[in-house]
């Protein structure tokens, strides 16, 4: 694995004390900003997980092909 860059290592402190540094939007507004950026950190944290998950699957397919050939071959 590779270590992560100190930006990301430090993301998630960043991202606690972000809504400290000034006062949360008011209004529908403020509320519609605050669920843009909630769907952001899903989306991103989501493409992270399912980039593993393709990885697992990809590996899966060639465990299941090899062992099926295997089966048909007759070893």
């Amino acid at each position: 694995m590779t270590a992560l860059p100190p930006l990301l290592a430090t993301l998630p402190a960043l991202l606690l004390q972000a809504p400290l540094q000034g006062p949360l939007p008011e209004g529908i507004l403020g509320q519609a900003i605050l669920a843009v950026v909630a769907m952001a950190v899903v989306v991103i944290v989501g493409r992270i997980v399912l980039s593993i998950a393709w990885k697992l699957v990809i590996i899966a397919v060639g465990v299941v092909g090899l062992l099926w050939l295997v089966n048909v071959v007759g070893f």
